[in-house]
């Protein structure tokens, strides 16, 4: 009987925490189908830049679930995995085949954990950098590397996508420091502080940090 009590605490706990992954990734693909990204930041409104994007927002939030420890580490993956899933079954429905739909979605993979390694290295650079040496080109390069690809973004595109992503790391990542403060650790079945539900529903309906600047909170391109 403890066995099986222990098995369902657990089912329990990872349905959960599914849950949570599947709601995590869903409010990063709204955000990145927000139209300000294509209109005013200068993204190709394509199949590449709408992955490009969701890539990027998917990975603020696993950088953000980082410092949480094991719980922190299980929902990335689960989230990671959601997301993958999800490349796979889209790509089903515009037609690919077994074959090609698995070789494309392994190249998905490897150009996420590609784009999250050099993103991370430019936020790590900037966060650890002396005062005037923050190396203001880390994050821009990156963004222009593979957001824009051989694009020549307009001037002042990048720096608006620049500035919004700082914006955005450092809001989600102060606000997982102030919840996990309150209730002690991060833990996906712990009820959210009302705080931090309206964060997240801030990242999902596009008003977190604007600055007046990008319309992200208007309605998503339609598809």
């Amino acid at each position: 009987m403890k066995l099986l009590s222990g098995l369902l605490r657990h089912a329990k706990r990872r349905g959960q925490e599914r849950d949570q992954a599947r709601s995590l990734y869903i409010a990063s693909v709204e955000q990145a189908r927000r139209p300000g990204f294509y209109t005013d930041c200068g993204v190709a409104d394509s199949l590449d830049g709408r992955f490009d994007l969701i890539v990027l927002h998917v990975f603020l939030v696993l950088r953000a679930l980082r410092p949480s420890g094991e719980p922190g580490k299980r929902l990335s993956d689960l989230m990671f995995k959601i997301m993958m899933d999800d490349m796979d079954m889209n790509l089903r429905e515009m037609g690919g085949g077994d074959r090609s739909v698995g070789k494309r979605v392994k190249s998905m993979a490897r150009a996420f954990f590609g784009r999250a390694a050099a993103y991370d290295a430019a936020f790590d650079a900037e966060q650890g950098a002396a005062p005037g040496e923050a190396g203001e080109d880390g994050l821009e390069a990156a963004l222009r590397r593979n957001i824009y690809g051989a694009d020549e973004p307009e001037s002042g595109e990048i720096e608006k996508l620049l500035e919004y992503a700082r914006r955005v790391e450092a809001a989600l990542a102060a606000e997982l420091k102030r919840h996990c403060s309150r209730v002690g650790s991060y833990s996906p079945t712990r009820p959210v502080t009302p705080r931090l539900r309206s964060k997240q529903a801030e990242f999902s309906t596009g008003r977190i940090d604007l600055g007046g600047r990008c319309p992200y909170g208007a309605r998503p391109v339609a598809n």
